[in-house]
């Protein structure tokens, strides 16, 4: 069954933008924080964000676990935040992808509160503010349908950060070979994509950083969405994401009852791993729906992160 991949927190997002006493301009991360940007000059933009970028603050009733969450619009200026650990140090660097349909941007609930989490457990986090919208596979209301992005822009982003990463772990003291990507619904995707196209830049190499290799040591998709080839009943995997046998070792993790993103799109992207020989370890709950981050609920998939981090020691970037 057809299913509209755009995530939820868009569409609630966008109805919330309308009033303006919720809105700021610009989002800014925590104190102690900078934002850093991802380009130099001009940032290789053919369709740029229609008007400035802002940050709105959803109404009560679309309250995650009781408490709110910002949501992010129109990034025509991408950037990265490092969130560095403050004692231990594993040398893990983790991209942090938030969700929202290529849309707009989940920030805190699937981002700066993701940060605070790793870096808590010595791992270096790097949130990404990508560009939206339309820089991903998104849904169309025109034609209720999936469409592709008219430029690659998220998958530059996240090909743009990993490399710079690399390039500069001394600088931020990250074991270049243990920089892993993690991402919610749409920056699930986002993962499965940088995963599987990593070979060249998806746009021409700016300086020496572009030199080094963008491919994640690891990846972590939550919920994920645009997975699945939606155009065929069958299940098959979406055929822009050519997995091979040089993908990274993948963790998957989505709920049965989820109603924006079906647990199909974990399940075709699991299959093809497998078949590739792929090490990948999928968790799959009857319920928890979708687009919950990292707050806790009474629901069994709330201990998802208990799971990543004892996975990360299997696959050998955290030591037990």
């Amino acid at each position: 069954m057809r299913r509209r991949f755009c995530v939820a927190l868009a569409v609630v997002a966008a109805t919330a933008s309308h009033d303006a006493r919720a809105q700021a301009p610009a989002w800014q991360p925590s104190p102690g924080h900078t934002q850093i940007p991802i380009w130099p000059g001009a940032v290789p933009d053919p369709h740029p964000a229609p008007g400035p970028e802002i940050v709105t603050t959803v109404e009560p009733k679309e309250f995650v676990a009781g408490r709110t969450w910002a949501w992010v619009e129109r990034v025509s200026r991408p950037t990265m935040t490092v969130y560095s650990p403050t004692g231990r140090n594993t040398g893990v660097a983790i991209v942090v992808f938030p969700g929202g349909g290529y849309q707009g941007l989940a920030i805190d609930l699937e981002g700066s509160e993701v940060c605070d989490w790793l870096t808590a457990r010595g791992i270096t986090c790097v949130l990404l503010k990508y560009r939206v919208p339309n820089s991903g596979s998104h849904w169309d209301d025109s034609c209720h349908c999936p469409q592709p992005p008219p430029a690659p822009m998220a998958l530059e982003d996240a090909q743009r950060t990993v490399g710079l990463l690399r390039f500069h772990a001394a600088h931020w003291r990250i074991d270049p070979h243990k920089i892993g990507v993690l991402g919610f619904s749409a920056g699930g995707h986002m993962v499965a994509d940088i995963s599987t196209h990593f070979d060249r830049r998806a746009y021409e190499p700016v300086d020496a950083a572009d030199s080094t290799s963008c491919r994640p040591d690891f990846g972590i998709a939550l919920y994920p969405g645009h997975l699945r080839e939606h155009t065929t009943r069958e299940l098959e995997l979406n055929p822009t994401l050519p997995v091979t046998r040089r993908t990274p070792p993948t963790f998957l993790l989505q709920n049965e009852d989820d109603r924006v993103d079906d647990v199909e799109n974990s399940l075709v992207y699991y299959e093809a791993l497998r078949k590739a020989g792929v090490p990948v370890e999928m968790h799959l709950y009857a319920t928890g729906g979708h687009a919950f981050g990292l707050r806790r609920t009474a629901q069994p998939v709330t201990d998802w992160p208990d799971l990543m981090e004892t996975w990360l020691r299997t696959i050998g970037m955290l030591a037990d």
